[in-house]
């Protein structure tokens, strides 16, 4: 027993358990190409027994903001891993990447394995969701830089993709159709203004029931966790329907959407093509926030936007609902006059 770091405040035998109790959701992520197992100076993954002809490696990594203050506040934490999981790999998928491995990274101010263990379950399922294997991280006690009961959560992906079928907007055109699909709510994004107005303004909890939001507790919806689009998109990409993605995170609409867009075109937004989730109108009452303003912050209802052919709107369409997910046409590609993404 190291007696002088527990003095310090580390236990090293809470990092024993910790790497004990998360095995078996490790275990649960293991895919082909994965090379041994956790507990290595570093994690192993065979590319070659893929079979690309030329890969190129796509990496994202992300964390949940302040989200996990949420999740504090309602003693919740075996979800948000799904979050930090989905901010990774959606950021990759949305450039034809397959997600192969992913590392977490905790930091707390006392290692609590129970807890942890939650996190890393939550971790594995995104990761089971999106067919990637954990294949390594660090628990990272941190006393004095953390209080006892506070834990920060990020990750970093790595996907791969063929050279020629990477997706970067690039073919993108006037005329193109813009499809969305629907968040599971406000995913992991604008929770600083989310607390505030809800909690701070409003006065809620997070056990305060509405029934605008079906009943449900705000700390329900709010905790729903981010959709993760890569099984939706594969057989999208398998098509080569696809021209560009963008992911809808921080930013909203309008700073993500032309990230996939060429110089002088933008993009065409028919606000009554989806249903906005109620829980923005809460926030929005809440906070005391310009309509339009939301879609500068906020994913209002759409995680992912696709710009297709017109002529394969369709059919994209179609596969999407073959597969179980729900779709949208929402608007189109036009000649850039003012701003990058027109609202209305």
């Amino acid at each position: 027993m190291p007696e002088a770091y527990e003095k310090a405040g580390v236990s090293v035998e809470a990092g024993y358990e910790v790497v004990k109790r998360i095995k078996s959701h490790v275990a649960r992520t293991n895919r082909p190409g994965v090379v041994g197992g956790i507990g290595g100076f570093g994690g192993l993954f065979d590319l070659a027994s893929l079979g690309y002809r030329e890969p190129v490696l796509i990496s994202g990594t992300d964390g949940v903001g302040t989200k996990l203050m949420v999740a504090k506040m309602a003693n919740k934490h075996d979800k948000i891993g799904i979050d930090c999981v989905a901010m990774c790999v959606n950021d990759i998928a949305a450039q034809g990447a397959e997600p192969l491995f992913f590392l977490d990274y905790i930091a707390c101010g006392k290692n609590n394995p129970a807890l942890l263990e939650q996190v890393v379950s939550g971790v594995a399922d995104g990761c089971v969701q999106s067919e990637c294997a954990l294949i390594g991280g660090e628990t990272a006690e941190m006393p004095g830089m953390y209080d006892p009961d506070e834990y920060d959560l990020a990750g970093f992906a790595v996907g791969v993709a063929e050279k020629s079928d990477i997706v970067d907007g690039s073919t993108i055109t006037e005329g193109d159709t813009l499809i969305g699909l629907p968040s599971t709510g406000v995913h992991s994004n604008g929770f600083s203004l989310v607390r505030k107005a809800l909690f701070e303004q409003a006065g809620y909890t997070v056990d305060t029931k509405l029934d605008e939001l079906g009943g449900k507790t705000v700390g329900e919806v709010l905790l729903t966790p981010t959709k993760i689009y890569v099984k939706a998109l594969k057989p999208l990409f398998a098509e080569h329907l696809i021209k560009g993605v963008a992911h809808i995170t921080g930013g909203g609409f309008i700073e993500n959407i032309p990230r996939m867009i060429p110089d002088g075109l933008a993009a065409s937004i028919n606000l009554d093509s989806f249903p906005v989730p109620p829980i923005f109108g809460v926030i929005e009452r809440a906070g005391d926030v310009d309509h339009m303003e939301m879609f500068n912050i906020f994913n209002m209802g759409i995680g992912m936007v696709l710009a297709v052919d017109s002529s394969k709107a369709q059919a994209t369409l179609d596969l999407l609902k073959a597969n179980g997910e729900t779709a949208y046409e929402i608007g189109s590609i036009v000649a850039k006059t003012g701003n990058d993404v027109e609202l209305h």
